[in-house]
């Protein structure tokens, strides 16, 4: 079953720290509502990253890797996901008000024995408020730097 989903969100931080903070995987991780394990394996030749992931949803646990077929800084970077789930996430950076219009877009092949009349609409619902969660914890962790180095300036 293929699952596509996308979503954006303004975020009071310039572009180069949304993009600085969504590079590092372990950051990933941290405001992933489902994502339990993000790790780089190493960069690539294009500077993006190779990294493992842990994935839990509905009770299942899915591993695999992702690699930055695509690494644009401070635009872009494209994901490849390969393992128990296989897919692209395409993160996109673009500058808007002061800040960031950051867009998350993931098509992925959901394995699994139910027919997809059964799960399509539960998927659908899960990765539509997942990835909300995301980026509203995005949000919160790159805002929140924003204003301590603001602070500290002060």
């Amino acid at each position: 079953m293929t699952v596509h989903t996308t979503d954006d969100r303004w975020l009071d931080a310039p572009v180069e720290t949304v993009f600085t903070f969504m590079d590092e995987p372990s950051n990933q991780a941290a405001v992933t509502p489902s994502l339990s394990r993000a790790e780089r394996i190493e960069r690539l030749p294009n500077s993006g990253n190779r990294a493992a992931y842990e994935y839990r949803m509905f009770g299942l646990t899915f591993n695999g890797e992702v690699r930055a077929s695509t690494y644009e800084p401070p635009e872009r970077i494209v994901y490849d996901m390969d393992g128990d789930l296989t897919g692209r996430i395409d993160w996109r950076f673009e500058p808007e008000r002061g800040g960031t219009r950051l867009t998350y877009t993931a098509d992925y092949d959901v394995p699994g024995p139910l027919p997809e009349f059964l799960l399509a609409p539960l998927i659908r619902w899960y990765n539509r408020r997942e990835v909300r969660q995301l980026l509203d914890n995005v949000a919160e962790a790159v805002e929140g730097e924003e204003r301590a180095v603001a602070s500290s300036l002060s």
